[in-house]
């Protein structure tokens, strides 16, 4: 059956359900609804409302399903893959009004969160209770905890402490028929049945909408110590990365960016930092800890694996705001790097110990297609984001080669027995790729689990899966 479009009685109903005032029609209000941050794509929606309760998405859920409604989940716009587009318009749900923190058990070590906290204010309140959650990407600032859960965001420090999925407990959700349910418990261990909380995770939207998270949350570190290596060349900083774990050492965080990011960076955030000649490369490396004696044992022994690897400088931060500096390079690249060309970001991650192989691949498919490149990300965990800059490339080599550029790289990461993203998601520009992973074995079972959850395909459609009809 064909999407429906929304009438003017529906549409009144939606005002029914969640209050006229938050109900957006306007096409200029709607066009902050109609991008995010996925290159300068547009779509736009209809129709957005803003509920406040579970029963009020439960309501809607089930107008929509009756009525064949398309229905795009949104948190706070900051997605790199596209899944918050409305791309077949309909009704898209914004998640904004779902932004209070409701407890932190500081007896069970947990919390239960809504979906529209930001990320960042998260952090910094279970902070205040000498408490960590340590899944921080670098746009914590301004995306939402649900947006994260749905594309299995990551960030530095879960090298070591792990990633998103480890720190779900359950999660409350709206299915598409409208039913509202938990998907597991607040235990730290679970055998009971299928974990519908593993699958809600990394799903995009759609499966369901959580509209309530219970979360892990560990003791805090009191102490930490930040490194800075250069090295010149890409390919031997990444291979420091594995010699790093290899010698028995498990960094908080382990990052790359490679010299024209840093440039680009000094130029955009006007951070003070003294690039030597001869830096191509860096490493930023940081280890935490309570025994501040222990954390200069692991300083010493990374240091050594750093110069064996070819490091040529190293810089121990010496203060909270030259850690802070530093921290700030890595997390404005993103946006430096938008700011200065045109560009599309690829979302690599292989085993670390392919990461020379990968980088300097990437590197030789660009020189084949006539693109720069500039990458960076979390090395520690393989995951290396790839930011494919226009620069001089013509209109039309950009709109006709680079995408089988992008796919020899997606073939490379492959190959190198990795996969398509690490922490961003597949949503709608990657969704082409998925066929170099997975195979129809793989994707008839996708659409199992999308059936049995959205038999009419309205949940957040032209999404992830490759070929889902409605």
């Amino acid at each position: 059956m064909p999407y429906q479009p929304i009438s003017a009685s529906i549409a009144e109903q939606f005002k029914n359900i969640v209050g006229g005032e938050n109900v957006v029609t306007d096409h200029d209000q709607l066009e902050k609804y109609a991008h995010d941050e996925t290159e300068d794509l547009k779509y736009y929606p209809e129709v957005v409302v803003k509920p406040e309760t579970p029963e009020q998405i439960s309501e809607l859920m089930k107008l929509c399903n009756e009525h064949v409604i398309p229905v795009t989940p949104r948190g706070g716009g900051t997605g790199l893959s596209g899944a918050a587009l409305p791309v077949k318009g309909g009704l898209l749900i914004s998640m904004e009004r779902f932004n209070k923190i409701i407890t932190i058990d500081e007896r069970n070590l947990q919390a239960t969160v809504e979906p529209g906290v930001i990320t960042e204010e998260f952090i910094n309140a279970v902070k205040e209770k000498g408490l960590l959650y340590p899944v921080d990407p670098s746009s914590k600032g301004s995306c939402f905890i649900g947006g994260n859960m749905a594309h299995g965001s990551g960030g530095p420090r879960v090298v070591k402490y792990g990633t998103i999925r480890e720190y779900v407990l359950n999660l409350q959700v709206v299915l598409p028929s409208g039913d509202i349910i938990w998907t597991g418990a607040n235990t730290l261990k679970y055998a009971s049945g299928y974990n519908l909380t593993q699958l809600m995770i990394g799903s995009e939207g759609t499966l369901g909408i959580i509209t309530k998270i219970v979360v892990k949350l560990i003791s805090r570190p009191s102490h930490d110590l930040l490194m800075l290596a250069s090295f010149s060349t890409n390919e031997e900083a990444c291979a420091a990365v594995s010699a790093i774990f290899r010698a028995g050492i498990t960094p908080s965080a382990l990052e790359f960016m490679e010299r024209r990011g840093v440039e680009w960076v000094i130029e955009y955030d006007h951070i003070r930092f003294d690039l030597k000649d001869g830096a191509e490369a860096f490493l930023l490396v940081e280890v935490d800890g309570t025994n501040p004696d222990t954390l200069f044992m692991e300083a010493e022994v990374i240091n050594q694996v750093l110069e064996d690897n070819g490091c040529s400088d190293v810089l121990l931060a010496d203060s909270s705001a030259q850690k802070e500096e530093l921290w700030r390079m890595r997390r404005t690249m993103a946006v430096s790097v938008k700011s200065n060309s045109v560009y599309k970001e690829e979302d690599t991650v292989v085993p670390r110990a392919e990461l020379p192989a990968l980088i300097h691949g990437i590197k030789e498919i660009g020189k084949i297609y006539g693109f720069e490149s500039v990458c960076y990300g979390h090395a520690g965990d393989g995951n290396l984001h790839v930011n494919i800059i226009k620069g001089s490339m013509s209109d039309e080599d950009w709109q006709s080669k680079l995408k089988d550029g992008i796919r020899e790289i997606f073939e490379l990461t492959v190959s190198l027995g990795g996969t398509l993203s690490g922490e961003h998601g597949i949503g709608l520009v990657q969704r082409e790729y998925m066929p170099l992973k997975y195979s129809e074995v793989h994707f008839n079972l996708m659409r199992g689990i999308k059936h049995a959850f959205d038999p009419k395909g309205i949940l957040n459609p032209g999404k992830m899966i490759p070929d889902f009809i409605n």
